[in-house]
């Protein structure tokens, strides 16, 4: 995999399901409306997925070290990635109830962290438990975090 495609797949990978996943647990535990959640999924699958792939772009820029091609390479696959990721969270949301379809997402999510994870950390013939390990923590943290945001913001206001 060339170099800028996979600055942009690992950047929007890791970002589509850290997000979408915070995002989905904290409206969840804050609304428990589906249409909510999957009004919020959407969101992060068109305007967030820009967001980054304009961030990468500019980041690639400022960096002076890449040809056009390359920077629009990472762009593209940077929001390519992250928006596929993202919408696949919206699979569960359809078919089951949302309670379910959360836990589903957070199974999924965590195996396509994973599953790169494990492909990093081959490629750089480094502890494949420690890279994976430390990703996986940050992402259980952010979903800790969402969920009990979501809670106390539905204490609160709810």
């Amino acid at each position: 995999m060339k170099h800028s495609v996979k600055t942009g797949f690992s950047f929007g990978l890791t970002s589509g399901v850290i997000t979408t996943l915070g995002l989905m647990v904290g409206l969840h535990s804050g609304t428990h409306s589906e249409l909510v959640v999957l009004g919020g999924i959407l969101t992060i699958a068109i305007a967030d997925a820009f967001s980054d792939a304009l961030g990468i772009h500019v980041s690639e820029e400022a960096e002076n070290k890449h040809t056009e091609r390359e920077i629009w390479e990472s762009t593209i696959s940077t929001f390519e990635s992250k928006f596929v990721i993202a919408l696949s969270f919206v699979i569960p949301i359809l078919l089951f109830q949302l309670s379910t379809a959360i836990i589903i997402s957070i199974i999924w999510g965590l195996f396509l962290l994973t599953v790169f994870n494990l492909y990093i950390a081959r490629g750089q013939k480094t502890k494949t438990w420690k890279v994976v390990a430390e990703h996986l923590i940050i992402a259980l943290v952010v979903i800790g975090v969402a969920h009990f945001v979501g809670d106390l913001i539905s204490a609160m206001f709810g």
